[in-house]
């Protein structure tokens, strides 16, 4: 047997949010490929019962809850051998405590943004399924993995996507980086029709299976337009070099359109596993179980271009990746607590994105904000947002 290669050893990875649908499948990855993946660290919210088993099945010997009421039931489930380390700040010292090569964040909303500094800090690569990381903090984050050597890898489909087809390339030869969305639930409904969408409507996603929150997201737009923000910082390029196309069938994940006319474009089925993969044994590609594309069956692709008008969550992105600093973490934090609002019935579908556009409008941005600023921005927001909706 040839020896094994220093960028294809077997990589320790901590799962941050490893109950979730993200974090689910990445331990799908790593029983697929347990020659490249060793699991070493996992964190969750509440779900005691499935973080136990995932913990006992993986041999993993220190985890992380963040809701301190659920520590109690977790202790009971795991064997005595097993740390726990409690609260927001028991992310970050599990990471600190585990030598791990790369730290998996799929924790939704901002509470991966300290993780992922520690992950950098204790140079690890870092895995990110989370558009807010790079959405609130981006320019930070990015600077602070090139002084540290360590690399960034996305794990979402459409950043991963985009991160295959450049392979290094310099950004200078980019003309556009081309988004694929699906459209979500609402793609063919008329304005009116999406005015008085319900919950239940909403997270109807025709593609994937996802948490509430995200799929609300994808209903309004607002994962497309976090994930415009994202791309921003990951690939180097301005604002207006990032674009998005509807493609209903999601098998085309994002493309990317050079100088010289040519387009380069990754696509898959619907799987998480695909990029998860990816991102863990990057830059080698390694045999799996998962299933390929059947072009025969596919026989079609569709596009079309996003109604801007009918979905301003993408405008709105626009005008926040462009003006930066403290914008886009207003931005995320205005329609956290927005999406919040409209599951709990408080809120109209229209008024997710309306909310968020007022929240925008009365904020004094701070470029090249550091990080205090951007955490106090979105403190900010959150409140602002808050009083918007008491005050009807």
């Amino acid at each position: 047997m040839s020896a094994v290669r220093p960028s294809e050893k077997r990589k320790r990875v901590i799962i941050l949010g490893s109950t979730g649908s993200i974090g689910t499948s990445a331990l799908k990855v790593a029983r697929d490929i347990p020659e490249r993946m060793e699991v070493v660290g996992l964190a969750a919210a509440r779900s005691t019962a499935a973080l136990a088993a995932q913990a006992v099945e993986f041999g993993v010997k220190q985890v992380a809850l963040t809701d301190a009421a659920s520590l109690p039931a977790l202790a009971s489930a795991l064997p005595d051998d097993v740390r726990i380390f409690p609260g927001e700040a028991g992310l970050v010292e599990l990471i600190q405590a585990v030598q791990a090569d790369m730290v998996l964040i799929a924790i939704v909303g901002t509470a991966g943004l300290r993780p992922a500094l520690a992950a950098i800090e204790a140079g690890c690569d870092l895995a990110i399924a989370s558009k807010e990381i790079l959405v609130m903090a981006g320019e930070i984050v990015i600077e602070a993995a090139r002084r540290q050597g360590v690399a960034v890898l996305p794990v979402d489909s459409e950043h991963n996507a985009i991160f295959q087809c450049l392979e290094g390339r310099d950004p200078e030869e980019v003309t556009r980086l081309i988004l694929t969305a699906s459209g979500g639930p609402f793609r063919t409904w008329p304005n009116d029709r999406i005015a008085a969408a319900t919950l239940g409507e909403a997270l109807k996603h025709p593609t994937w299976e996802m948490g509430r929150k995200i799929t609300i997201d994808s209903a309004t737009l607002f994962n497309k337009g976090l994930e415009m923000i994202e791309a921003r910082w990951l690939f180097n390029v301005p604002m207006d070099r990032v674009d998005v196309i509807v493609h209903p069938q999601s098998i085309i994940h994002s493309m990317v359109e050079f100088i010289d006319g040519s387009v380069l474009a990754q696509l898959s089925h619907s799987d998480m596993c695909f990029p998860i993969q990816y991102a863990v044994t990057w830059p080698q590609r390694v045999k799996n179980s998962l299933r390929p594309l059947d072009f025969a069956a596919l026989r079609q692709l569709d596009f079309e271009a996003p109604r801007r008008a009918d979905f301003p969550a993408i405008d709105l992105a626009v005008q926040a990746g462009t003006l930066g600093g403290t914008l886009p973490a207003v931005y995320n934090a205005a329609n956290e607590i927005a999406v919040a609002a409209f599951i709990e019935g408080r809120l109209s579908f229209p008024g997710i994105w309306q909310t968020v556009a007022r929240t925008m409008e009365v904020h004094q941005a701070e470029p090249h904000a550091g990080l205090d600023a951007i955490l106090a921005a979105d403190a900010w927001a959150r409140k602002k947002a808050r009083g918007l909706l008491n005050s009807g």
